[in-house]
């Protein structure tokens, strides 16, 4: 089968289209013959082992795992002996970061990353969906949920976590403010924000408004910064960012939500936890993913390179396989 490999971080470059063996399933697993993949911010980690942090977790010289690539949309060919509740032929999706492997042909998943794709959902949208909107539903709906009227404030709106957020929060009834680049904000207004800030010219900070939930996907600000522009009551979602800022919520966050109604920290990210909910908004066509562009597996680098670059509004999508 063809995969898109590497043996060493760097950029994309270091990319490679190989001819690998294909897998074969555990007992607990299924054989997935992959059509679309898309492209997440932490294929981009992954691909460069930055923040340096990540490599504890990845291969601390070089990468633990060979082929990325960690959400995917196919049909199951083989399953493992002690597979219950799938079965060939069915068509699935799901973010399998678990073990990844989602640039290449084919795939062997354990049973419980995946979901069966609804019907009348395509392998490419299928595909866009897992992470970013798992992230963006955890986000808003989780311990403390998102009610009607809330005011919300999405930095870094404009890419895939962003896009599904804001379409989220609407469906919830809150008034969302998006931040992103110019470029990015007229599809965040078609989508339904209702407020947009240019962060090249503006400050969302500096502009005096209070938010009832603040979802941050490249935080690189201090805590206290966070802190004066959220209401009582209001909380912080870190989705990504800058090492010391993380750090920052993370310890600082904590101490400030156990002495203040404020609620301040990193979403511990729970894959594909949501995901009937998420199909479920988007059955009902009040949140769709949004497409940036689609790439062909052997243009695997260039995809990333987009979304390494900022450029992407929405997600990213790989044609894998054509269906047959």
């Amino acid at each position: 089968m063809k995969a898109i490999t590497y043996t060493r971080y760097g950029n994309p470059e270091v990319l490679q289209m190989k001819d690998v063996e294909k897998p074969v399933p555990g007992d607990n697993e299924v054989q997935v013959k992959i059509y679309a993949a898309s492209v997440n911010s932490w294929d981009w980690d992954l691909l460069r082992g930055k923040p340096y942090l990540y490599r504890l977790l990845f291969g601390v010289f070089k990468p633990k795992y060979k082929i990325i690539g960690c959400d995917i949309a196919g049909r199951i060919e083989l399953i493992g002996k002690n597979v219950k509740h799938l079965k060939a032929g069915d068509e699935v999706m799901g973010d399998i970061s678990a073990c990844w492997g989602g640039f290449a042909e084919y795939a062997c998943v354990p049973e419980k990353l995946l979901t069966l794709k609804p019907s009348d959902l395509s392998f490419e949208h299928a595909a866009a969906i897992p992470q970013a909107g798992v992230l963006a539903l955890q986000s808003l709906y989780n311990d403390v949920s998102i009610k009607p009227g809330d005011k919300v404030l999405i930095n870094g709106a404009g890419g895939g976590v962003g896009t599904f957020a804001l379409q989220i929060a609407k469906s919830f009834g809150a008034e969302v403010t998006c931040v992103d680049s110019y470029q990015k904000l007229e599809m965040l207004c078609n989508l339904g924000a209702d407020h947009v800030i240019d962060y090249k010219y503006e400050d969302f900070v500096e502009k005096g408004f209070r938010y009832n939930c603040i979802i941050d996907v490249i935080a690189d600000r201090s805590v206290f910064s966070y802190k004066r522009v959220l209401l009582p009551g209001g909380r912080l979602v870190v989705i990504g960012g800058t090492i010391p800022c993380l750090l920052q919520v993370g310890i600082l966050g904590a101490l400030i939500s156990v002495i203040d109604d404020r609620k301040l920290g990193i979403l511990i990210h729970e894959p594909n936890k949501g995901l009937d909910l998420l199909l479920d908004l988007i059955k009902k066509g009040v949140v769709k993913p949004v497409i940036d562009s689609e790439y062909n597996l052997k243009d695997v680098p260039l995809a990333l390179q987009r979304l390494g670059d900022g450029k992407a509004l929405g997600k990213i999508v790989i044609k894998v396989s054509e269906e047959g």
